[in-house]
């Protein structure tokens, strides 16, 4: 057998000789697929994987304690103190204010204490550590610096005090566990954040207690034992392994999906290396007769070809490979600042080693077919020009395509993170291959079908979908594939530009205002009518709990989370209301009288119900301040969570919550040339609140769709290429065909002008009708990744995806005549002699 196969090996190899003249579609789509999955496993991992390193400083220790409108009780402090070298900090957000008052700016404003921080550097722009900052020093952000026209040295006022700015900020090592941030950053000590008098009972601030452990220590086990010790705390409690979580799930998400895209990428570029194969073959055809006819087997034609596709594939591979390995340098120095973390450059086996499986795998799949064509064709079928054998495929290839499909569904299924969500993204795909496969079969037979136009032109067009020897449904699948992802990222990309423009509807208030003293409610709101008479003003009372308790399961004792329960994911804001919230409606059970003075009830958002699986009379239970209120859930609400006002998962009736320690939110809606004004007077007058601006919060999530769209617009164009790859591999394919049919034409008096417009007609007619299905699947596509993946409102530009999808039918019909230019060059005496 070692003997056959060097035999066979050695003719292959004589046979290709370096010359990948036939190849070319095979090289060019195995290379795009392999790189493009390469590219986006690489760059996942390295950033998942310095997440994972820079743990301990990420989350500036290796276990965080964080609380939400308290600082931890003497026992609690006791408590931790003892399991490790303890850091506390206190974060909020808060105005800064210039000395004369003429400008504000809201800042996210943290106390530290003199082991801050735990692990990494804090740093300044001169390239020093920052040292402890005294009562009266802070340090801010160049941002904070640049908006406010200040200078090292300057002073600085928050609440009742006044600053020294003594340095400019280079790195904060905790950053990225902080969270989203609605302004620039000033640090300075606790001391000097509780002399703003800004911490009140009631006010929005967040405490968080950072341990260094023992190096034996195991921080899970740490805090679930100081979490036992203190049941009722309500801590949010992280580890060192996972100190930005909503980071790495969005990373990982974004990475699992263009990991997907780039499979169904491979996947297209597989209809192109079969297309391109069965070209190639087509083209040694000679060759395959001579060596049968020279004692060569089935067996050794098919070993011969199989090694020879097989170099050239894992040529392919290995360039992908390489491509893709080095992508990431370049895109970690060309959009390291757009990333969450900026990792360092290294090579990641893993994701590298799936991409070759996945491209061995697809060349395997689409290779088989018309290698077993090529082996069972005999020689005589061979030089009489038998097309019709070319289409048996023997078992043993069935079997081995069947078992390299298995393989990949294995492999996808086997390294994904959510195995149920690529199990649904794989069966779309496939089901889009068959149905575009079926449908090519059944244009063959109504084209059959079909009466016989009187126009000779559009007759041959016709009849050109249905001879024998026609690619039809390899057409079919190509064009289909190609103008459904035109439609599908055009539809992507539209919708997620309306997300950015709807982000802030046009009855959006214009500001936020938070840490409102509530006794001074109604100077507050005749202090904005005095600005301005049409100001529209509506205050709400903000309070932030956790959930410890839903339908007699206690959330500490979860292993687990509830699918899409966000909710309990740490502190939430929650609030009261005689009347049912502005922006929500019941859908289930009744609200409470404006008098209700019974046991607690609590109203609940309906998607936030159903994600936790409660029911009308379940138990639900808050910790605020450390005191846990048990509530029943009264009922469930339709909350209108894009019309820019106070939005709350949780509302309870006033008698359970108006005596809990509080301050009062606002939304202010006014005209824009007094924003300014506004800005300039509250903060002096009240200073504890906190003014954002909701065009800043729109910027910023636009910022994040932005970068989004791009990355779906970048693993999309690899598709669309691989695509239009596929195109070219199906016109190549019949090639052969054409130039028979188009000599013959020629011999009957026929000009090039009449062959190219038969062709054209059959592209336009393949076209036409393929539009109408590529728009349906297109949105469809959409629809899914928009709506189920990222979770967005569905709202496409039709005129636009219109539009793109008439450009992308002009653009593979244009490519389909260029690709039958070659046709019609042929000339009829060479051609007659080697059909």
């Amino acid at each position: 057998m070692s003997a056959e196969l060097g035999k066979a090996w050695t003719i292959a190899r004589r046979d290709l000789r370096g010359r990948f003249v036939g190849l070319r579609l095979l090289i060019v789509c195995l290379f795009l697929g392999v790189a493009t999955l390469a590219a986006i496993g690489s760059l996942t991992n390295a950033i998942t994987e310095e997440l994972a390193n820079r743990g301990q400083a990420i989350l500036g220790g290796d276990l965080e304690i964080a609380v939400a409108q308290r600082e931890a009780t003497t026992a609690e402090l006791a408590a931790l103190g003892q399991a490790g070298t303890l850091s506390e900090t206190i974060r909020m957000q808060a105005m800064a204010r210039l000395p004369d008052g003429s400008d504000t700016q809201l800042v996210e404003l943290k106390g530290v204490d003199s082991a801050y921080p735990l692990y990494g550097e804090f740093t300044l722009e001169n390239g020093q550590t920052a040292p402890v900052p005294g009562p009266r020093e802070i340090f801010v952000t160049p941002a904070l610096m640049q908006r406010l026209s200040l200078q090292t040295g300057g002073t600085i006022s928050f609440g009742e005090t006044s600053f020294t700015i003594s340095g400019i900020i280079a790195e904060e090592p905790d950053r990225l566990s902080e969270g989203l941030s609605l302004g620039p950053v000033a640090i300075t000590s606790l001391e000097g954040l509780r002399a703003t008098n800004l911490i009140q009972p009631g006010s929005l601030f967040e405490s968080k207690y950072r341990l260094k452990l023992p190096v034996t220590a195991i921080p899970r086990e740490v805090g679930d034992g100081l979490a036992e010790r203190f049941p009722n705390a309500a801590w949010e409690i992280k580890t060192r392994d996972d100190g930005a979580p909503s980071t790495r799930r969005f990373i990982e998400r974004m990475g699992q999906f263009l990991t997907l895209v780039g499979l169904a990428s491979l996947v297209i570029a597989g209809i192109g290396v079969g297309n391109g194969v069965a070209s190639y073959l087509r083209g040694k055809q000679g060759a395959i007769a001579t060596l049968k006819i020279l004692g060569a087997d089935s067996a050794m034609i098919f070993r011969i070809y199989l090694f020879q596709i097989m170099a050239v594939a894992i040529g392919a591979i290995a360039l992908g490979l390489v491509i893709g390995a080095l992508a990431p340098l370049a895109i970690i120095q060309i959009a390291g600042d757009v990333l969450p973390i900026k990792p360092e450059f290294d090579i990641y086996p893993l994701p590298l080693v799936v991409s070759a499986l996945y491209g061995l795998l697809i060349a395997v799949i689409f290779a088989l077919p018309p290698l077993s064509r090529a082996k069972t064709i005999p020689a005589a079928g061979i030089i009489r020009g038998e097309g019709r054998s070319w289409r048996q495929i023997d078992r043993q290839s069935w079997i081995g395509v069947g078992l390299a499909i298995v393989a990949i569904l294995v492999l996808a299924l086997g390294t994904a993170n959510e195995p149920l969500f690529s199990a649904s993204f794989i069966g779309a795909a496939t089901a889009i291959l068959l149905l575009l496969t079926g449908l090519g079969a059944l244009i063959r037979w109504l084209a059959s079908k079909a009466p016989r136009p009187k126009q000779p032109l559009l007759r041959l067009a016709l009849t050109s979908l249905h001879r024998p020897g026609a690619q039809t449904g390899q057409l079919v699948v190509a064009l289909g594939l190609g103008l459904t992802l035109f439609a599908t990222l055009a539809a992507i990309q539209t919708s997620l530009t309306n997300e950015i423009r709807s982000t802030v509807p046009r009855d959006a208030p214009s500001f936020f205002v938070l840490d409102i003293p509530v006794e001074r409610a109604d100077e507050f709101r005749s202090r904005v009518a005095e600005t301005s008479s049409a100001a529209e003003v509506n205050i709400v009372p903000t309070l932030r709990g956790t959930i410890t308790e839903f339908a007699g399961q206690r959330v500490s004792e979860l292993e687990t989370l509830p699918e899409g329960a966000w909710v309990l994911r740490g502190d939430r804001g929650l609030t009261y209301s005689a009347a049912i919230p502005e922006g929500s409606e019941i859908a289930a059970g009744e609200w409470w009288p404006a008098d209700y003075d019974g046991p607690p009830l609590v109203s609940v958002d309906e998607e936030q119900g159903a994600a936790l699986g409660l029911k009308i009379g379940d138990s639900l239970t808050v910790s605020l301040l450390g005191v846990e209120i048990p509530a029943k859930v009264a009922s469930f609400r339709k909350v209108n969570w894009r019309n820019f006002g106070f939005n709350y998962v949780l509302v309870f009736p006033p008698g359970v919550l108006a005596n809990v320690p509080h301050n009062v939110a606002a939304t202010i809606q006014l005209e824009t040339a007094k924003e300014d004004k506004l800005l300039g007077i509250l903060p002096q007058e009240f200073p504890s609140i906190s003014m954002v601006k909701v065009k800043e919060i729109a910027s910023q999530i636009g910022d994040i769709l932005d970068q989004m769209a791009t990355a779906i617009a970048a693993a999309a164009s690899i598709a669309i290429f691989s695509g239009i790859a596929v195109l070219i591999g199906a016109i190549a394919a019949s090639r052969q065909t054409r130039v028979y049919d188009s000599v013959i034409l020629k011999l009957l008096g026929a000009t090039r002008a009449q062959i190219l417009t038969v062709q054209a007609i059959e592209y336009a007619l393949l076209a036409l009708l393929l539009s109408a299905v590529a728009l349906v699947l297109g949105l469809f596509a959409g629809w899914f990744v928009i709506t189920q993946v990222f979770e967005f409102t569905w709202q496409p530009d039709w005129g636009i995806v219109m539009l793109t999808l008439a450009i992308g039918a002009v653009v593979t019909l244009g490519i389909g005549l260029l690709g039958s230019i070659p046709v019609l060059s042929a000339k009829p005496a060479r051609a007659l002699r080697e059909l």
